[in-house]
């Protein structure tokens, strides 16, 4: 065997790779808890998209208002 400090490091990586991937499974009250989190992210970024096809909108009507004025 190779006693390299790199295969010693490589080892220690592939350990702590490892080890952050393995997660407990949620309890229901928590899966619950999770859920609602997930649901108000997705929510803000629904209501984020929305204002800016809402300014989007205002500014092409702004536009189309200055055209028409020319």
């Amino acid at each position: 065997m190779c006693h390299s400090p790199l295969l010693k490091l490589d080892k220690i990586m592939r350990f702590y790779e490892f080890a952050s991937a393995i997660k407990k499974p949620l309890t229901p009250d928590q899966a619950r808890i999770q859920g609602m989190k997930n649901q108000v992210k997705t929510t803000q970024k629904a209501i984020k998209a929305e204002k800016a096809r809402q300014k989007i909108k205002a500014g092409q009507q702004q536009l189309a208002q200055s055209g028409s004025i020319l």
